[in-house]
């Protein structure tokens, strides 16, 4: 696995990036997928796989948890419980809808926060507060650059 401290590193250089739907471009506009994928880049180079347009209810409509398969296929999956810096943190933002956000977990004070791209805000690092905490769904890690 990847040192969590460098995906942190790399994803609080995001902080301040403006929220734009689909994109994925270090200070000028990016989602939440973006962040994730910028952060990939920096990290393993080339994205593993071309991102298809997605509208801004995901899946929704169809249920299907494309967000929680993707993560599947290219990151670490780890058990829920403890969190350690840098595991990539997937959140339901309704009970019963599929998977839609993510962000970065991360520690400011050894206060757990975490680091996501937010509608109406951009890239924050937000405190992993309890109405937070309880929509985690999946956690996962970067693979090795091995």
């Amino acid at each position: 696995m990847t040192s969590g401290l460098r995906v942190v590193e790399i994803a609080r250089g995001w902080i301040g990036t403006p929220y734009l739907h689909q994109a994925s471009a270090k200070g000028a506009g990016t989602d939440c997928l973006g962040l994730l994928r910028g952060v990939w880049r920096e990290l393993r180079g080339p994205e593993p796989e071309a991102v298809p347009a997605y509208t801004t209810d995901w899946s929704e409509p169809s249920g299907r948890e494309e967000l929680l398969a993707a993560a599947a296929r290219w990151l670490i999956a780890k058990p829920l419980g403890s969190f350690d810096v840098g595991d990539v943190l997937l959140f339901r933002m309704r009970a019963g809808a599929v998977a839609k956000h993510l962000g970065v977990f991360s520690e400011t004070n050894g206060c757990p926060t975490f680091i996501h791209a937010y509608t109406g805000h951009g890239v924050v690092e937000t405190s992993l507060s309890a109405p937070w905490s309880r929509r985690i769904v999946a956690r996962f890690a970067f693979p090795s650059g091995d």
